[in-house]
């Protein structure tokens, strides 16, 4: 199915490279990495996940101190308070041992489960950025309508034809396709606890079914790590290709030393979606943490994110990767340490070579 003109190219086409850098909530996505992909050509994306409105707007305010290009800021959508409280304290019960060992308690579950939407929103139309993505959900087409006359393109992560689908319907300017080989969290519209953590289409496949479902451009999402597999996204019918793994190792990245290193460390040597840091399928390297509590935590988010969050910290400050929540997509091992700006560069060579090859 042909992509009509679209908002969102107005927004894309002064970008020079079809590369987008995932916004990675938890620190990864910071100014600095944002500011760097930009320079070079991409485009950059803040994270307010987990974020105050206050953080977030002080991240803006940075990035435009470091770089006048284009950029995105990515929104949890509010999920509903439909968590098993029972489930929820057996699962404090089966943490027990992690409190014993890093001398944490696990942390309250209790607090507001919004995410600061509406203050978030407040700020955003106040003051508005070039582009706003969602994920967890899909806005109304009132919020999706005000952005649109604040001057600020939208675009809505969907992991199937039903969510692109709903994001169209909605007014989105744009969907974030993602594959089940992204690292990090699925951002399904709703977290079904009866498909367990095996859900999930990769993306090429994905990107076919959605291209002939949906009208919108797509930036395809999962597992990205070279420029040829951009190449494969946009033969397919992507606008962009959007990466994050392949970030997270850059040295302008937020992310945690010990993550960073575990990327390419062969005691990691693979990923797996889980819920035991947060309550709803992420993909991460699989360490003690995963193996020994996975298949235990209930589908409750944000109640489980809060649960760990002092554990996972301890784990951090006592050097220990092994109850860190090390976020990785499927192709963690093809992570190359390089300055976010070369990276780019790279990707853009190769996307270039794989080009001419097929030509």
């Amino acid at each position: 199915m042909p992509t009509p003109p679209s908002a969102f190219r107005e927004l894309t086409d002064p970008i020079p490279h079809p590369v987008v850098q995932a916004p990675m909530a938890g620190g990864a996505s910071c100014p600095e990495l944002a500011a760097a992909v930009g320079e070079a050509g991409g485009l950059g994306f803040l994270a307010a996940g987990y974020k105050t409105p206050q953080a977030m707007a002080e991240e803006i305010g940075r990035l435009r101190r470091l770089t006048d290009r284009p950029f995105g800021v990515n929104l949890f959508l509010p999920q509903p308070a439909t968590a098993d409280a029972a489930a929820v304290d057996a699962y404090r019960a089966h943490l027990a041992g992690e409190a014993a060992r890093y001398g944490v308690e696990p942390g309250g579950t209790e607090g507001p489960g919004d995410d600061a939407w509406e203050e978030k929103l407040a700020i955003l139309l106040a003051d508005p950025v070039p582009l706003v993505s969602f994920t967890f959900g899909c806005p109304s087409r009132q919020v999706l309508e005000r952005f649109a006359a604040a001057g600020t393109r939208t675009m809505v992560t969907a992991t199937s034809v039903a969510e692109a689908r709903a994001a169209q319907e909605a007014g989105a300017d744009a969907v974030c396709l993602q594959g089940i080989e992204a690292g990090g969290h699925q951002g399904t519209h709703q977290d079904d606890p009866s498909a367990g953590t095996c859900g999930g289409t990769g993306l090429l496949t994905l990107l076919a079914q959605v291209r002939e479902a949906v009208r919108l451009p797509i930036v395809a999402s999962g597992g990205l790590m070279r420029g040829g597999q951009i190449a494969a996204v946009l033969a397919a019918g992507a606008t962009a290709a959007q990466l994050g793994t392949a970030f997270l190792v850059t040295p302008e990245s937020g992310a945690h030393p010990l993550h960073k290193r575990a990327m390419t460390d062969p005691a990691f040597d693979r990923t797996e979606l889980t819920r035991a840091f947060s309550g709803r399928p992420a993909r991460g390297l699989v360490n003690r943490f995963i193996r020994e509590h996975g298949p235990y935590a209930p589908a409750a988010y944000p109640q489980v994110h809060r649960l760990t969050a002092g554990l996972r910290k301890a784990a951090a400050g006592a050097g220990d990767p092994q109850a860190m929540a090390l976020w990785a997509g499927q192709g963690h091992r093809l992570a190359r340490e390089l300055a976010a700006g070369d990276l780019v560069e790279v990707l853009v060579a190769e996307l270039d070579a794989a080009r001419e090859a097929l030509a």
